[in-house]
This record gives C-alpha cells, structure tokens and sequence, in this order.
C-alpha cells in the first residue's frame, strides 16, 4: 500500500533526491492544501494542523518546484496581512517559520517580509516576537554583510519611524530595540538611525522614553556577537588543547575540541586588535540645540519618576558640553537639586560641571558656583560633604575657568590646613588647578615656584580662541634639519679602516648610551633667547620645514620638562592626591569618581581601635594542647580527658598517688616509651 500521501516528512526526502519522479504525488499535496486553506479563510482563529503541515511541506521543497510553488510566499503574507492578528498562535507560529525559510533560501524580497514582521509585533506573543526580532536583526545584517544595502536600509528606516509612532506600545518598543541592537552591531551606524532614536525620546511612553535616554547615554553595554559562546569555550586554554592533541590519540571529539579551540584564539585575537574610532551618537544629532531645549521642556513640565528625571538631565548636561550649547534656564534647575540632604546630590554636581563650558557666561556658572560653596563648603556639613563641593568646584572649574574670582579662590585655598585629610586634599587639587590656568587670582604664596612653564600662562578672556601658527616649543630644533649619513656606511666600518687606524691596538666602541649622552649634553639652541625670540624662531622653523616624528617627541619631552621641574616636591617623589584628581580635566565626559574623590580615611576613635586590636588578636594554643592525630575529627583520649579534670576529683587515684613514688629509674623507662610511642605516631 502505498503510504507516501499521509508521510509528508518521507515524502519530502524522496522529493529533494528527485523531484521529477515525484511531480503526481507534490501535485496532489499541493490541491489539498490549497482546499485546506480555503476552508482555513472561513475560520481563521481556529487551529488546522492539516495546514500547518502541509505549509511547512511546501515551504522546505519550494526550492524542487519553483516556477509551481512562485506564488506561495505572496499567498502566505496576505494571510498574515489580513488575520495574522486574530489567528490561532501556533498557526501564526508555522506561517511565519515558513516566511523564514523561504526568505534563507532567496525565494522572497527581504523588503515586504521585514515590513509584514514590523507589523506582526503587535501580536500579544511574546514567543513569536522574540523569533521574528532575532530573524530582522539578523536578516539585515546579513544583507550588509558584505556591502550596504542603502535603497533597503533608507525604505525600513523610513518604516520605522512611522512603527515608533505606532498606538501599540510592544511593537513601538520592539522597533527601537532592533534599530539600538542593529547600531550596536555597527551595521546601521548613521545619522538617519541616530536622528530616527531621537523621536523615541520624546514618546507619550516612558519605557520607549527610558531606552532612547540609555542609548545616547551609553547605559546598556553593546551586544556583541560573541556573548552567543558559551562559559565552558571560554574557561578552555588553547594551549592545552593544542598539546593534547599533538600527544593522545586523535579521535572525533578531540578533533571538535581543537577546532573550538582554534575559534577561541582566533577571537582572542580579534579582541586584542585596535578598534577604530566610531563617533558617539551625541554627534550625529542633526539638531542638538532643538533636542536640548525639547528634553528640558519636557523634563520641566512633565511629573516623571526621580530615576527617569536623572537620566534626562544627565542627557541634556552631555548635549550641552559636547556640543557647546546654550540653555540658560537648565543651570537654575539643576540648583534647586543641590542640597546635601538630596537624593544622589553627587550625581546632579556632575550634571552641572558636565554642562560647563568655556562660551557659557561666566555671571551664569559663578551663580551656581556660589549655590555649590554656600550649601557644601562650611563646616556645619561632614567633611565628605566639603570635600564633594571643593571637588565639584574644581570640575566646573576646569571647564569654564572665569567663572572663579579672586576673593572666592583664596578663601577656599585656607582649606588647604583644614584638619581633614580628604579636604586638605581637594583644596590642594583646586590650587593645583589654577596653577595652570591662573595663578595671579592665587596669594602669592599659593602660587609655587615661577618656572618657564608658568610664564607662558595665558589667560583667555570670555569668547576668546587662540589660533597659533606655530608648533609650540618648536624652537628646540635646529633651523636646518640634519642629513641621514646611514646611506654612506650605515654605521659600519670597513677592514681597511679598522686595520690602518688601530694598527694592531685597540678599538674604541660606541655604544648607544653613550652617543644619547652625548646628544642629551648638547646645548638648547633657544637658551638664551627672549619670549619673543623663542616665537619668532618657532614660527620659523614651523614654516619653513617639516618635522620629524622624532623632532615631535623631541618638542613634547622638552614641554614636559618645564612642567615635571615645576611639579616636583620638594621630599621624595610620592604623587599627590591633586594630580590624581586633576588628570584628564576637560573630557567630554566627566566621571564621577571626579566628584566623589574622598580618598582618606577618617581617624579612628578609641572604639573603632580597641575594635581593630581585639580582632588581631588570637587564641595562644599551647604545645602540647595541639591535636597530632591522622584523623582531625577523631575524639580525645582518656588521658587527655583526666588533664583537664579538676586536681581534686583524680588525686585519689592510684595512678596518680604512685606517680610521685615511682623511682628514677622508673621514670627513665617511662620516658623513653613515651617518645618512642610519639615518634612512632608521627610516622
């Protein structure tokens, strides 16, 4: 009896072996499945495994019978199109499995079936929405694996942004995160994607609202293509495995190890590689003046969660500093916040030094620098909260020195002997700061030793650039560069020089460290030259040459030396908390270590020592007390029970009356058993 019409998964084995030979029986599935799918169309929310079936039937042999089968994708997204949202989930489940495969195999246009998915988000399915997210992602990134696909990417990017303004929430939210994980995974790294994520901040719903704001604010860590390897590939060392199958006998499963292994390196090695700069998203917004102002409007007038609030002020102070913008009325804001008794008060000072810049007014930063030292700085606060506020005074500082004046300065420079560590240490990085930025607002005596470096300080009035025309220092170099003599014998000396100029004696050789030596006693051309003149001859030599990289590293050791001889304390060479504090100052992004950089511990009180001293100390265990048995968890014996019994309860004992009557002899013989027994156990 013939089996093959109710054995679909024999029959489409025999029909990718050979597809000609079974055309009567595909013809004959093919008449029952359209039946079924007409009878399917008068109820579609029922549940037909008949049609199920016969559509995955179809779907894994459309590649046998093409031009027969060239109309079922276009059958199979209408169904979707008309009742994929009434339909039963398994159904719906099998025709988009169906969609699937057809479109890896090449038979559908990536453009209708990304768009129907788009659509089909708005299912309540959650199972069916991971798969259809994990097919787009990974569907568009295929497509510009090799090149970018511009006509595919602009038509669903365009789809997209209408998708973010959706009514459903699921499928708005489903349609950022596929645009955030496609430019973590640098395939749709541009501005139109950038600027499409833009809108989703200013959603009507906060958790679409919440992921844009994490986007540009770099929260979620980016989705990598190896987080798919599992912990047990990443625990195994290569080396191992390369050894062991060099030495044991090679056998199918050792083979897969070592390939994994060869995987494993390989990514290593992917990882060790310098990854090239990709600009952050910040940049690429069309518009950041009109982001920035939309965000706070919304962030004034809109009563969101204290979290939600954060997150959006962190935003626009980034916008403000990496863009240079100007938002007068966020700095009132952010000082209403500034209160030490504040939730995460640290966090809203760092939002207000981000948002400093050198073209923001200096009358607008020295109001919320007074806010700052008038609630943080005076000893009625701890000393954690002074040093929060003289550490947020330097960052803002930092970035928009006019800000300071001079009485102010001066008077938080006395804290530079105040009887707390971790204030001492945040005034010092504050006079430290204006060092190099303006010493004459610093008392004279704050101003540390006058150095080359310190005279060439400038003090940039508001608005002011300065455009040099010159490599700075270049007035170290020769005016003529030097001539490579290698090409003439490199170094080498030929035997007829080596005979004829030592005649039989001995050779002097130059090692390198010598020659270095040399070099490093020459005479700086520009030693004895005016300011003027070290210009004039910069720009001289700037202009009428190029420079080397070895003449960079040159200028950039010379520049260095002014400053480490300005910097160098006077006992010892321990760094000081204030050049910790002070490095990188003027990143776009500033971190909070910045801001909550309390480095020294408070002084202990009598308790808090006794404390320290008691849990140093240890039980003193005797000698003898110590337990030498193989087993730890063995009992005590009887002898050492009877030591620990009151002298009262065992002196009437014999053992214990004929102890002290036993002769000198005896005790000898006792003795030497005793060892001879302990010697033994120790063994």
């Amino acid at each position: 009896m013939n089996q093959l019409p109710s054995n679909l998964p024999q029959l489409q084995n025999l029909i990718k072996r050979d597809a000609e030979s079974y055309y009567e029986e595909f013809q004959q599935q093919y008449r029952h499945y359209q039946s079924q799918l007409q009878v399917f169309q008068l109820k579609p929310s029922e549940h037909s495994k008949d049609l199920t079936d016969l559509t995955m039937f179809l779907c894994q042999i459309s590649h046998c019978y093409p031009k027969e089968l060239s109309g079922l994708p276009i059958q199979l997204t209408d169904l979707l199109q008309r009742h994929g949202t009434q339909m039963h989930p398994e159904t719906r489940m099998v025709l988009c499995r169906g969609l699937i495969l057809l479109r890896n195999r090449g038979l559908m246009s990536p453009t209708s079936l990304l768009e129907l998915f788009f659509e089909l988000f708005r299912c309540q399915d959650r199972h069916l929405r991971d798969v259809l997210y994990s097919h787009i992602v990974g569907d568009i990134k295929n497509v510009n694996s090799k090149h970018k696909n511009n006509k595919l990417n602009t038509s669903l990017q365009n789809f997209m942004y209408r998708m973010l303004q959706d009514s459903s929430a699921i499928a708005a939210r489903m349609s950022l995160n596929v645009m955030v994980d496609l430019y973590k995974k640098n395939v749709w790294r541009d501005t139109k994607t950038v600027n499409v994520i833009v809108t989703a901040c200013f959603s009507k719903v906060t958790k679409i609202m919440v992921a844009a704001i994490k986007f540009f604010l770099g929260v979620d860590t980016a989705i990598d293509e190896e987080d798919s390897d599992s912990e047990q590939e990443e625990k195994v060392n290569p080396k191992h495995i390369f050894l062991k199958h060099r030495v044991n006998k090679k056998t199918a499963a050792r083979k897969k190890k070592l390939e994994r292994a060869k995987k494993l390196m390989k990514k290593h090695k992917k990882k060790n590689k310098p990854e090239a700069f990709n600009f952050s998203a910040l940049h690429l917004i069309h518009d950041p003046q009109g982001f920035a102002e939309r965000l706070f409007k919304q962030l004034d007038s809109h009563n969101e969660r204290f979290e939600v609030k954060l997150m959006t002020m962190n935003l626009i102070s980034r916008l403000i500093g990496v863009h240079q913008l100007f938002l007068f009325n966020f700095y009132p804001y952010l000082q209403r916040f500034m209160q030490p008794h504040q939730r995460e008060v640290t966090s809203i000072l760092l939002f207000g030094a981000q948002a400093t810049h050198e073209l923001v007014p200096p009358e607008i930063i020295k109001k919320l620098l007074m806010i700052v030292v008038n609630n943080f700085v005076t000893e009625r606060n701890s000393n954690e909260v002074m040093a929060i506020g003289l550490n947020a005074v330097r960052e803002v500082c930092a970035r928009c020195p006019l800000a300071m004046d001079e009485d102010l300065l001066r008077d938080l420079a006395q804290y530079k002997k105040y009887r707390n560590k971790a204030v001492v240490a945040s005034a010092r990085s504050l006079i430290h700061l204006y060092r190099s930025v303006n010493p004459d607002l610093l008392h004279k005596k704050d101003r540390g030793k006058p150095t080359e470096g310190s005279r060439d300080i400038k003090v940039h009035q508001y608005g002011e650039v300065e455009a040099p025309d010159f490599v700075k220092g270049a007035e170290v170099l020769n005016e003529e560069a030097k001539e490579d003599e290698d090409n003439k014998d490199d170094g080498w000396e030929t035997s007829s020089e080596v005979s004829g100029g030592s005649e039989g004696g001995w050779i002097d050789v130059k090692h390198s460290s010598d020659e270095e030596g040399e070099r490093g006693d020459e005479d700086d051309p520009s030693k004895d030259l005016d300011p003027g003149e070290k210009q004039d001859r910069a720009a001289g030599i700037s202009q009428s040459r190029l420079i080397t990289q070895e003449e960079f590293e040159k200028i950039r050791n010379n520049q260095l030396q002014k400053e480490v001889t300005a910097a160098a304390p006077k006992r010892g060479s321990k760094r000081k908390y204030m050049d910790i504090a002070t490095d990188g100052e003027g990143s776009e992004l500033l971190s909070i270590n910045k801001i909550e950089a309390v480095e020294f511990r408070p002084r202990h009180d009598k308790e808090a020592r006794m404390a320290t001293v008691l849990a140093g100390t240890t039980e003193k265990v005797r000698k003898r007390d110590q337990k030498h048995r193989r087993n730890p968890h063995a009992s005590t014996t009887n002898k050492e029970k009877n030591r620990k019994k009151p002298f009262m309860m065992v002196k009437q004992k014999k053992s214990v009356r004929n102890k002290h009557k036993r002769s000198f002899r005896d005790k000898q013989i006792a003795l030497r058993d005793a060892l001879i027994k302990k010697a033994k156990f120790r063994k």
